[in-house]
């Protein structure tokens, strides 16, 4: 089966420009056909390998390792060292993942501390405010009537 650029555009949700790019990189490659070699053909093997990437890029790989890997695959080598390769590329991305993750823990702790802080001194400020509307609102207190000099009481 072959497809155009369009098809593999149309299907995976992306720009032909960027389909250009993985082309560049050598994830890619079509057959040329047409004057001068100006339309791509895309191999089954290609929209395979552009799944790969695809997938490789989710999971937070450069181009570089996704190529690497794919090109594993590719190669007739010892299927054993591929599966190492690809399990090392994965646990030092795991690691760098996990790294990422307890820093992103450690800043949400951070707000939820900020937020605690916030709503405490905000309980503080809206009793200050209750207590002081309280007073202003409640009758003055009467005063003793004055006594006058020489009048008994």
């Amino acid at each position: 089966m072959s497809y155009s650029i369009s098809d593999l555009a149309r299907e995976f949700d992306l720009t032909t420009r960027a389909i250009r790019f993985y082309e560049d990189l050598g994830l890619l490659q079509p057959a040329r056909t047409g004057p001068m070699g100006r339309s791509r053909v895309y191999s089954a093997r290609d929209r395979t390998r552009l799944k790969l990437t695809l997938r490789a890029k989710r999971l937070g790989l450069s181009l570089t390792e996704a190529k690497d890997i794919i090109d594993t695959y590719d190669s007739p080598r010892d299927t054993g060292a591929q599966l190492h390769k690809f399990l090392d590329v994965l646990a030092r991305h795991r690691a760098q993942i996990e790294a990422q993750l307890a820093d992103l823990q450690a800043n949400l702790d951070e707000i939820k501390t900020h937020q605690r802080e916030a709503r405490t001194l905000l309980a503080r400020v809206d009793a200050q405010s209750a207590t002081a509307a309280g007073n202003a609102t409640a009758k003055p207190a009467r005063k003793a009537p004055a006594r006058r000099a020489g009048v008994a009481a």
